[in-house]
Order: structure tokens, then sequence, then C-alpha cells
């Protein structure tokens, strides 16, 4: 069965960069789609980006600009870097594909 883990959340400055990633258990991940999407303190989980499996990223208005998905196909895992943070990109950020997803990381924004 699939799993799925993030990591490289942690505490960053407005304005900072930060980069987390999400690994996978089997490399069938890297033939298949996969999303983002993250939890903010107090409210629903809302989608961040999207990359397919021929590598198309999409982006959420607020992520578009900022925030650039990529493969690392050797590690079995996506890389989503985030640039120019912002308080409001607090939130716990999960990785899913298909019916699994990851346990979350903790990006806090602050200064």
């Amino acid at each position: 069965q699939l799993q799925l883990v993030e990591s490289g959340g942690g505490l960053v400055q407005p304005g900072g960069s930060l980069r987390i990633s999400c690994t996978a258990s089997s490399s069938t991940f890297n033939s298949n789609g996969m999303g983002w999407f993250r939890r903010p303190p107090g409210q629903e989980r809302e989608w961040v980006a999207t990359i397919s499996k021929t590598d198309t990223t999409v982006y959420a208005d607020y992520a578009q600009g900022r925030f650039t998905l990529s493969r690392d196909k050797a590690k079995n895992a996506v890389i989503l870097q985030m640039n120019n943070l912002k308080p409001e990109d607090t939130a716990v950020y999960y990785c899913h594909q298909f019916n699994t997803w990851g346990q979350g990381t903790q990006v806090t924004v602050s200064s």
C-alpha cells in the first residue's frame, strides 16, 4: 500500500522561503499525478497545487508565482518550493495521491 511522508516544514519569517517534500514508498508515485493541500489554523483543508503524470503543474491563485512543484524521481518525491511566504501561508501541508494522504508537515510564517 502506498505511503506518503511529508518533510521540510518549519518556521520562517515573512518573505522567506521553504522547501517541503512528499516522499512515496513506491516508484509508481512518479508515474501518476499528485496534489498538495493545506489546512490553515481553524479552517478547512484547501488545494494548493497539482502536478500531473506528464509533469504539468497547476497552482491555486494564491500560490501562482510564489510556489513551484517539481519531481525528484530518483527519490520518488515531489518538492514544493515556496517563496515570498506570507503569514497567511501558515498551515499544515499535506500531499495526496489517489486515496492516500500523508501525515502533514507544519509550515509557520511569522516574525
